[in-house]
């Protein structure tokens, strides 16, 4: 039974959490004019929705209050608010109509299309998980993600029903599989499934009950399911993140990440907090990403760093000569922007960067500004109100300033925990701290910078070696592009240091050169003892380097 002192502990904590929420909530209120348009339909909504904090909760009290505003743009066709609620609720309708319900599980193995908002917000609203997976999964993925999800029903892009059809024998899911932008041989599609026969009935709201379930990219081994649900707490960490940005109502995001990626989803759900109208582009492609941001006058976006290394590579010129006079931020982050990529990205786009750390399990913990990054351009920047930090050393204490640690965090937004894996997530946690394995230090003047992962460190000769100091030394080399590190062994030494670079388009620089460089730059057992040259580095479709297949290369 908990003591006295515990539930007193769990009282003031309800009462300061309650009170910075309330806090958080005035000033994003005004700094991003939230309550500029506040109608008299939005705030019955509001007052209906007292303690809600969902997506569900978001599009309702937009569609009532500002009905006719636009809140989504793909290709040729707009959907205001209104219409974007409506079809949610007519996506529920539907997935009630074939057995779905609070907690089933809809796996979505979707491009970026209108279809999988609509089927998230529509799963939402039933109370069921809504399952995000890479369109690019392979049988053998596909088949451990829909027995990992327990999946109850699958919506697919056409274009990879064969991929589909070679794993749905040995599922469950019976008929509920639909095809998404065509038709599918021997599949039933998600046009069919809207027109079928309409059952206008109310439907209990189970939204808060809801979760979104986004498959980690599995870098290591198997994809973990990290499941988010929507409580009071964690609107906090997203308000805080608000007020620190130039978000405002009546603005433009550009979505590009692909949306089965925390990425793309949590910037959605952000700008859909300030009722901003979302762009949705289908594949990213450095040409029509510019195009996209001249065109449609884009407020912000988010990105991951190489997609702002390819646009670079077009020239800063290309960058130059559109009319971007509207951008006012872009949100990077899911993988370590280097110091000289965050200062050619200003100097070509203006001071509109602000550099993220957060994951799929945590959600966004710390934040630089464009001013902190032309001070420390290598930055994650500073924690987010809402959130807290610990870095650790392996005995779970507390490291000093200026030493590397795992970074852990808490807040109300993290994750529930790995979807069937309990040992994954308590091996992740430390006194109600999560870690996804990052290592981290924190400078004098606050400010957190990543050293890597914690599986990724090296030691040579003794020597813990962080493979990002040595990526940033290398990528400050006028010929190079892109650096990853890795350890490989070594019979004297343990491990030893191994480069992987990518150069600038017309670059010749030798391995040679390279060594001779990195022997100025970076103490003995930092120094690469082995340079590969490759025309680019191996990554994975959100953008993290694949080390795994750096080191078969080595090996």
């Amino acid at each position: 039974m908990p003591s006295l002192r515990h539930l007193l502990g769990l009282v003031v904590n309800e009462a300061k959490s309650s009170t910075a929420r309330a806090i958080a909530v005035r000033k994003v209120a005004r700094s991003a004019g939230l309550t500029e348009q506040l109608s008299l339909a939005g705030l019955k909504v509001l007052l209906r929705s007292m303690g809600k904090t969902g997506p569900a909760m978001v599009l309702r009290y937009h569609a009532a209050n500002t009905p006719h505003r636009t809140a989504l743009i793909h290709r040729e066709r707009s959907w205001s608010f209104h219409e974007l609620n409506a079809r949610m609720d007519r996506v529920a309708q539907a997935l009630h109509r074939e057995g779905i319900g609070r907690g089933d599980a809809v796996v979505l193995m979707l491009h970026n299309v209108p279809e999988f908002l609509f089927l998230q917000g529509g799963a939402t609203r039933l109370g069921a998980a809504a399952v995000s997976v890479s369109w690019r999964s392979t049988p053998s993925e596909l088949r451990y993600l829909l027995g990992n999800s327990k999946a109850r029903a699958i919506f697919f892009d056409a274009s990879v029903a064969d991929v589909v059809s070679r794993v749905l024998s040995e599922s469950n899911l019976g008929d509920r599989a639909f095809s998404v932008g065509g038709k599918a041989p021997g599949f039933r599609s998600f046009d069919e499934l809207m027109h079928s026969d309409a059952d206008d009935a109310v439907l209990p709201d189970h939204s808060d009950e809801a979760a979104v379930v986004i498959y980690t990219s599995g870098t290591t081994g198997k994809p973990k399911g990290a499941v988010r649900r929507f409580g009071k707490d964690g609107t906090l960490q997203v308000l805080s993140f608000i007020a620190e940005t130039p978000m405002h109502v009546r603005q433009t995001h550009l979505t590009v990440c692909p949306l089965y990626h925390s990425t793309a989803f949590g910037f959605v759900t952000i700008s859909y907090v300030v009722g901003s109208t979302i762009v949705l582009l289908d594949t990213f492609e450095p040409e029509s990403f510019l195009d996209a941001l001249e065109r449609y006058r884009v407020d912000h976006t988010a990105v991951v760093p190489t997609m702002l290394h390819r646009t670079l590579g077009l020239g800063a010129d290309e960058v130059k000569r559109r009319d971007l006079s509207n951008l006012k931020a872009i949100f990077t982050g899911g993988a370590p922007l280097s110091p000289a990529l965050a200062t050619a990205v200003m100097d070509a786009y203006g001071d509109v960067l602000y550099n993220f750390y957060g994951a799929t399990e945590t959600g966004l913990v710390t934040l630089a500004k464009p001013g902190d990054l032309r001070i420390a351009p290598g930055t994650i920047g500073r924690c987010i109100g809402g959130n807290e930090i610990r870095l650790l050393d392996d005995n779970g204490n507390i490291v000093p300033p200026g030493d590397v640690g795992e970074l852990y965090t808490r807040s109300g937004n993290l994750v529930e925990g790995y979807h069937e894996n309990p040992d994954a997530t308590a091996a992740s946690t430390r006194e109600g701290f999560f870690s996804v394995g990052d290592l981290a230090r924190q400078d004098a003047r606050g400010y957190y910078f990543l050293e890597g992962r914690k599986r990724d460190m090296i030691i040579s000769g003794g020597v813990n070696v962080y493979p990002r100091e040595i990526e940033t030394v290398l990528t400050a080399h006028p010929e190079i592009a892109e650096a990853a590190v890795i350890g490989v062994p070594d019979d004297e030494w343990g491990e030893r240091v191994h480069a992987f670079v990518a150069l600038k388009p017309g670059a010749s620089v030798g391995v040679d050169d390279l060594i001779a460089y990195c022997r100025d730059e970076l103490a003995g057992p930092k120094r690469p003892r082995d340079i590969t040259i490759l025309d680019e580095l191996p990554r994975n479709p959100t953008g993290k380097v694949l080390k795994r297949e750096l080191r078969e290369m080595a090996s």
